[in-house]
């Protein structure tokens, strides 16, 4: 089909947006795997009212159809001035990327969003990416089809790794999720070892989180995240509010059991943050999510218990402590004090997120939590000058421009 034949169309009214929501239904019709996302989770994405980024920035979507109608692409492309600033070089997005096997298609896609970026002075985009944080929504399925993802993990074709190569995107780096199922596999014998030698040193201490005082947790969680995670290129600290936030909207889905922190001399200095998976349960919705989908979804998550995958949002050590066996005190008295107890009613631990910048926790999950990698994420790069040089993402603790 000619490319005269495909009409790019921007999604400015709720008719549009209800086919831009729609057109994955289509894509991953007869998929096992896939998960239909809550179509409110999206659309807060994309309303200003909302989403914060929006004071500094700009996000557009379009979708592309047929002659005779029908929609067969979609993309959303968007920026925010300070996050564009902290890259290498003023660098946008593009994400929420889905289409037919068509490199035309997808080709008019990448290049609306890269025409639209660059007049606003963006001189890259990466994607596919979230307009929000890291957590959710960003990156490209590469490997690990077969599996079903993680809440708010992306989950695409295999073919859309070839659509965006061929436009020209540059791999800029990986994330990868690692499996560790708990009553099969074990952690590391020198894993114990460092967490009983610590175990010697006083000061140090480890408790799940404390529902009763969330307020004091969160800040808790504030102070080691900025410590451990500001050290990453593109990473900014984060606000008081922004923690409140995030916690007040997974307070719903909080299992106690499995949050933990580790403290020396009552001093936060690490923690494990993890949250019953979500998918295990959503997808029967089909994008739903009123008051009955809410209130079934409690009584899944807290009477049911009827997911038993554990998603491992975030993990965090402060960096003065690095080395220390911090890790591996904390990783042991989570599975003394509950995964290897009769309360634990959790299979399998999955650990999202991993980016290749960072070999060491990599290797922490590889070789100390003996978790096996079974799917990887790729966010690639597409630089507006195509003669200039393209630099994967720095390692950890490197940064290019401040």
């Amino acid at each position: 089909m000619s490319k005269e034949k495909y009409l790019l169309q921007e999604v400015t009214d709720a008719a549009l947006e209800r086919e831009w929501l729609d057109l994955p239904k289509k894509i991953y019709k007869g998929n096992r795997n896939w998960v239909c996302p809550i179509d409110d989770d999206i659309r807060k994405i994309f309303d200003p009212r909302v989403n914060e980024l929006f004071a500094d920035g700009e996000a557009i979507r379009w979708v592309v159809r047929t002659a005779n109608g029908e929609v067969v692409g979609r993309i959303a492309a968007f920026y925010n001035k300070e996050k564009a600033a902290i890259e290498e070089q003023m660098t946008g997005g593009c994400g929420f990327f889905e289409s037919i096997d068509s490199q035309e298609v997808a080709d008019m896609l990448f290049e609306a969003s890269r025409i639209w970026l660059a007049a606003r002075g963006m001189e890259a985009m990466d994607g596919p990416i979230n307009f929000g944080q890291r957590d959710a929504w960003w990156g490209l399925l590469v490997e690990g089809y077969e599996f079903q993802p993680l809440f708010e993990n992306p989950y695409n074709p295999s073919y859309y790794k070839e659509l965006f190569e061929n436009y020209g995107f540059k791999n800029y780096f990986n994330q990868n999720t690692y499996i560790w199922k708990i009553y099969d596999d074990d952690v590391n014998a020198r894993v114990h070892d460092r967490a009983k030698r610590l175990s010697t040193v006083p000061g140090y201490s480890y408790r799940p989180i404390d529902m009763d005082h969330l307020e004091e947790e969160t800040e808790n969680f504030r102070i080691v995240y900025n410590k451990a995670w500001s050290l990453f290129s593109g990473v900014k600290p984060m606000t008081r509010e922004e923690a409140q936030h995030m916690m007040l909207k997974m307070k719903p889905i909080i299992d106690p059991d499995i949050i933990f922190f580790a403290y020396f001399n009552d001093e936060p200095i690490g923690f494990f943050i993890m949250v019953p998976d979500l998918n295990r349960i959503i997808g029967k919705y089909n994008g739903k999510f009123g008051l009955w989908q809410k209130l079934h979804l409690m009584w899944d998550l807290k009477v049911k218990r009827a997911t038993d995958r554990i998603f491992g949002v975030i993990f965090g050590i402060v960096p003065e402590f690095h080395g220390k066996g911090v890790e591996s005190g904390l990783m042991c008295y989570i599975l003394e004090n509950y995964m290897r107890t009769p309360r634990n009613h959790y299979k399998t631990i999955e650990f999202a997120w991993i980016g290749d910048f960072n070999p060491v926790m990599n290797r922490m999950i590889e070789n100390y939590v003996c978790a096996t990698r079974h799917k990887m994420h790729t966010t690639y790069r597409y630089l507006f000058d195509r003669e200039k040089e393209f630099h994967r993402c720095p390692r950890l603790g490197v940064k290019r421009r401040e």
